[in-house]
């Protein structure tokens, strides 16, 4: 049976995204594991790296789709510049909007501003993939403004503490026509199953596989996970 992730009209076979996590900077091995293991077909960056010889995309192989990440911007306007950047650099018109001008460790994102930036970037053409705190008016307002998908945290970026937001992000998989995906704080290959069992088309992750003492055996039991999890879902599993 054919089942594809579908995004912006581009689409996928694997359910399983590579962050950038906390140091937005990659090694081989987490690559490799990622591709030849997890079998993930996306990869994000951070924008406000491409200019640093050390931050890894150079191991990013060509048929991988980069995702570029607005990590860093603080409001609408800073994200559109990087969205801008990252093209510029033959990145593409895919764009993760990620706008954070939360100064406490938790480094939530601010919804109102990613509206702001969505609908923007979306008019000019890209394939806007905005992350969001979960919640179902912004949901909305994000399908409005030309979302090509949106992506909830689970809980804090980095903090392992996996779907913490659960109740949040099933109200969007109910009632917005967008693929789901969940993003930060997914912290083991059962909360990715979970995820994909309650109908979110893919998850983003880094922490939990990067933090791996095998690589390739994590990006494996991601993977594994995430296709039972969506067969589950498709399945009709009783809830």
């Amino acid at each position: 049976m054919s089942d594809e992730l579908v995004i912006g009209g581009v689409s996928f076979t694997s359910r399983f995204i590579l962050g950038s996590g906390k140091t937005s900077r990659y090694t081989p091995e987490l690559i490799r594991s990622a591709v030849e293991y997890a079998e993930t077909e996306m990869i994000s960056v951070a924008v406000d790296t491409l200019d640093d010889i050390d931050n890894g995309i150079n191991f990013i192989p060509d048929n991988i789709r980069k995702l570029p990440n607005t990590l860093g911007a603080k409001n609408a306007q800073e994200a559109v510049t990087m969205a801008h950047f990252a093209h510029s650099r033959g990145l593409g018109n895919f764009i993760k909007v990620e706008i954070i001008d939360d100064s406490t460790t938790y480094l939530l994102p601010n919804n109102p501003e990613t509206v702001n930036a969505t609908e923007r970037l979306a008019a000019e053409g890209f394939i806007v993939l905005p992350y969001i705190y979960p919640d179902l008016k912004t949901g909305i307002q994000l399908e409005a403004a030309g979302a090509a998908a949106i992506m909830p945290l689970a809980s804090p970026s980095g903090s392992n503490k996996g779907l913490a937001t659960r109740d949040f992000i099933e109200q969007l998989v109910n009632e917005i026509n967008l693929p789901i995906i969940v993003d930060a704080g997914i912290a083991r290959p059962s909360q990715a199953c979970e995820a994909m069992e309650m109908g979110c088309a893919a998850v983003m992750a880094n922490t939990a596989l990067a933090s791996a003492s095998n690589l390739p055996m994590m990006a494996r039991a991601f993977k594994h996970a995430i296709q039972a999890g969506r067969e589950a879902y498709l399945s009709k599993l009783s809830k």
